[in-house]
């Protein structure tokens, strides 16, 4: 049932007139309605619920509002540098930073929007690689991204695989790919960088170049899974063998090794799992059956991990690919079981496994 109680609203702190227009034409900027008090029960009650609170540096040698409890989400907002006296009450009431304006006015309105936005529950990660080349890791890749659409993003950390868009069929749609992202750092605006990446039935894809092919540098693949992420987008990425990517490994809520069943490439991966400080030890197994290879029991037994499941022959995948057409993922098809039983593995948020 829908909770009947109101949404909290931010706190504003101030007598100053002029002060207080511009705090209230930023938060209407920001879809916020404040809350206006500066005493009483009603600045208590607020103190405590608000998910922001705006204290204008004309109350801070109020006695009143320095006898608050510290609380998180606390900004002093004024029109000029402070002086010392000044900056000892922000310190007092434990701001988190004293708001300059207009030169702060940015960074203000974002933190306002940020405060009234609903929590978004961080999207799952799953990350996909293959024992050795040509296992078919990519396809998997792609058939779970679009076997979990909408709302998902695939993501291409090899550069030299000719770009996942190719298997999507989405190598013309207009949009950003790793040349273009490869200097980003640190926190990333997720929404606005999914409307920038290419999309296909349901899935948003950052893929490689096929004309500027680059390693995709470490920072740049976790601002970009972490941006995707904050949305509450899953993420699927697609990891090569030569490590790159693997810092992603120890946050995955499931790593996905495909392994041909065949004993060179059973052996590879292995060799992945039980290196020292191997990234690839708690992967789970999708073993591609090959005719005449090993059994799930003996691709197990050789790399010392669980299957997971098996990826039957797709006679399908190879014509849909030269046509430019997404793998088939139909509830009876070869991929489609496969991602079905990968997206059953992955772990239910608050399920602890």
């Amino acid at each position: 049932m829908p909770s009947s109680r109101a949404p909290a609203r931010p706190l504003v702190v101030s007598t100053d007139e002029r002060l207080l227009d511009d705090l209230l034409r930023l938060l209407a900027a920001a879809g916020a309605e404040p809350e206006l008090t500066t005493g009483g029960p009603a600045l208590r009650r607020a103190w405590r619920q608000a998910p922001l609170v705006l204290v204008g540096a004309d109350v801070l040698g109020d006695a009143v509002v320095r006898a608050l409890p510290r609380r998180p989400g606390v900004v002093v907002v004024a029109a000029r540098e402070l002086p010392a006296a000044e900056w000892a009450g922000a310190v007092t009431i434990g701001a988190e930073r004293v708001a300059v304006l207009p030169d702060d006015e940015s960074w203000l309105l974002a933190r306002s929007t940020a405060s009234v936005r609903a929590p978004v529950e961080r999207g799952r990660l799953l990350v996909v690689g293959g024992a050795c080349g040509g296992a078919g890791a990519s396809t998997v890749a792609t058939a779970v991204a679009l076997a979990a659409a909408p709302g998902v993003t695939l993501v291409d950390a090899d550069p030299w695989g000719a770009g996942l868009d190719l298997l999507l069929g989405a190598e013309r749609a207009d949009g950003l790919r790793w040349p273009e992202l490869a200097g980003l750092r640190g926190r990333v605006d997720g929404e606005a960088l999914l409307a920038a990446l290419p999309a296909v039935e349901g899935v948003t894809v950052v893929a490689a170049s096929r004309s500027l092919p680059q390693q995709v540098p470490d920072e740049a693949l976790t601002a970009v899974v972490d941006a995707a992420r904050s949305t509450g987008s899953a993420v699927v990425v697609d990891l090569p063998r030569s490590g790159a990517g693997e810092t992603h490994l120890g946050d995955a809520d499931l790593a996905v090794l495909v392994v041909p069943a065949r004993l060179r490439a059973a052996t590879a991966a292995r060799l992945l799992v039980e290196s020292p400080g191997a990234p690839w030890t708690g992967a789970q197994l999708v073993v591609r059956q090959v005719l005449g290879g090993l059994t799930r029991d003996e691709v197990a037994d050789v790399v010392g991990r669980p299957v997971l499941t098996e990826l039957a022959h797709d006679r399908s995948a190879v014509p849909r690919g030269e046509r430019g057409e997404p793998p088939l993922v139909s509830a009876r098809s070869p991929l489609g079981v496969v991602a079905r039983r990968v997206l059953a593995a992955l772990p239910t948020p608050g399920s602890g496994r």
